[in-house]
């Protein structure tokens, strides 16, 4: 198993961050696998796989770039440099461009594990790196960005609740069920390969980046940066009215209700059922009122943001209306 040794001083100071990069970099990952987790993911793919796959037919080279940089169980460094704080998607990027042509096929070698292809012998590797990753960040992410950072706020904010709730050993449980696990002593484990511990020096930075494909991978930047990208809460990452609502459930509360009840199994504010739901302020928060008059939600302050989430009433009954299966989705796997 691949294990971070962590101290307590460091992983008080880590932080949830979003990354544009990050998200396309799942982005792509996702074009590469071409099978969707759910409804939301398939839809997005039937609009643009099709683009992508005639884009790598027009040019076998990045074809097989893509698919070495990927690799088995390593990702290419060059190809996925982990992102600051605050740092754009043309930010990171950048760095991606900025690597020199030895250093990218040296990358390769590694992700694939031997020799490189015949085809990937060459000087220009960054250079199509960076022109893929800003073709999948322009056509099939940047479209969607606003809606994603919202659903990618709510889980930051789940999450942060959750560690100022219980500590820190329950969400890095949570970040990709299975794979993460506080083992305790220090040691945190990050995924199921076999690479040798690593030992994060004190004053390191570590950075949680939660993505909404149900993909996953660890990376960092010498000694001084190390991420962990998740799966965002698979509630969260589907894509609007495209969640069930039980019809028995519907019926006893109302199906707009009801859909909000379903989601809050995770604690969200009205901005991101907002976002989420693709319902009005006005009527997610009357639909609120309801829910929290009848006893099936309540609220929690998290900094300066309220909260909304199930009630033990409320989780009675969406289990019972058989709703509840799957609503802490995460996913599985993981590079790095």
């Amino acid at each position: 198993m691949g294990l971070w040794q962590i101290d307590t001083d460091t992983l008080a100071r880590s932080r949830f961050v979003l990354s544009p990069f990050a998200e396309t970099f799942a982005s792509l990952k996702l074009l590469h696998a071409g099978t969707g987790a759910h409804p939301g993911e398939e839809a997005w793919l039937r609009a643009h796989l099709p683009g992508y796959r005639a884009r790598l037919a027009a040019d076998p080279v990045d074809a097989q770039l893509v698919r070495a940089a990927l690799g088995t169980s390593w990702i290419a460094d060059f190809f996925c440099p982990t992102s600051c704080v605050g740092e754009s998607f043309e930010e990171t990027v950048a760095r991606v461009r900025a690597a020199g042509a030895g250093e990218a096929r040296d990358d390769l070698r590694v992700s694939l594990r031997g020799p490189l292809p015949a085809a990937l012998e060459r000087d220009d590797l960054p250079g199509r790196a960076t022109a893929l990753l800003t073709y999948v960040w322009e056509q099939t992410v940047r479209p969607y960005w606003k809606r994603r950072r919202r659903v990618l706020e709510a889980d930051v904010v789940a999450r942060t609740a959750r560690v100022n709730q219980g500590g820190w050993a329950a969400v890095l449980d949570s970040l990709r069920p299975g794979t993460t696990r506080w083992l305790g002593e220090s040691r945190f484990q990050v995924n199921l390969n076999a690479y040798p511990p690593r030992e994060i020096a004190a004053g390191a930075e570590l950075l949680f980046m939660p993505v909404t494909p149900r993909t996953s991978w660890v990376s960092w930047e010498g000694r001084e940066r190390y991420a962990v990208v998740y799966p965002c809460l698979g509630v969260l990452a589907e894509e609007p009215g495209r969640r069930p609502v039980p019809a028995g459930l519907g019926a006893l509360v109302g199906t707009a209700r009801a859909g909000l009840l379903v989601l809050l199994g995770t604690p969200m504010s009205t901005t991101q059922l907002v976002a989420v739901t693709g319902q009005g302020l006005g009527s997610v928060g009357r639909h609120l009122r309801v829910l929290l008059d009848a006893g099936l939600v309540e609220r929690r302050r998290a900094g300066r943001s309220v909260l909304y989430v199930r009630t033990a009433a409320g989780e009675v009954l969406v289990e019972a209306s058989g709703a509840g299966t799957g609503d802490r989705g995460a996913g599985t796997g993981g590079h790095r």
